[in-house]
């Protein structure tokens, strides 16, 4: 017996969803803040350090811009909680979800390049070797293979199967393949 009006995934209404989503966000969010805590905790201690007086002008230039995309990163991964407390019984928990979802993206991004401007300050006084960038260069890119690049062709792979699921519904005839209206 075929079931009108029936919906494909969780069935679940809006706030319901939102409540799910942002759950799920909330622990995305905990596991990036770790990596970041850590890092500019470090971060902060290398200017206190006798050595921090010798290293090049170059060097210095980049601590600086490292320490202020981890402050940076920092805010944008806690930004989501103080989204959260603040609007928290306003109703509005769909919109903030988004939001925070925009803010945790953001974050991931400052994350990326804090991780990178921090792998070049230390590669560049741990070896001064003129192969720096290039290794720097190949880690980004192992990043982005795995932050952005798996995960664009999983959601790509999952659309293309979905619209597939759509075309051909199981237990469906064959037919030409295009849709028809109903």
């Amino acid at each position: 017996m075929k079931e009108e009006g029936r919906r494909r995934g969780r069935n679940e209404t809006e706030e319901e969803r939102a409540d799910r989503m942002w759950v799920e966000l909330i622990q995305e969010v905990r596991v990036a803040q770790t990596g970041v805590q850590i890092l500019f905790g470090f971060l902060l201690t290398v200017v206190f350090q006798p050595k921090y007086a010798t290293l090049s002008h170059t060097d210095q230039a980049i601590y600086i811009v490292t320490v202020v995309l981890g402050a940076c990163t920092t805010g944008a991964l806690v930004g989501p909680v103080s989204l959260h407390r603040l609007v928290s019984g306003r109703r509005v928990k769909p919109q903030a979800v988004r939001l925070a979802s925009r803010m945790t993206l953001v974050g991931l991004v400052l994350l990326l390049a804090t991780m990178t401007s921090a792998l070049l300050l230390i590669l560049r006084v741990a070896t001064h070797g003129p192969y720096v960038p290039a290794v720097v260069a190949a880690v980004v890119a192992w990043y982005l293979l795995w932050w952005l690049g798996l995960p664009l062709w999983a959601r790509r792979l999952h659309m293309a199967r979905s619209e597939d699921a759509d075309v051909h519904p199981p237990g469906a005839p064959p037919g030409d393949g295009r849709r028809t209206g109903s």
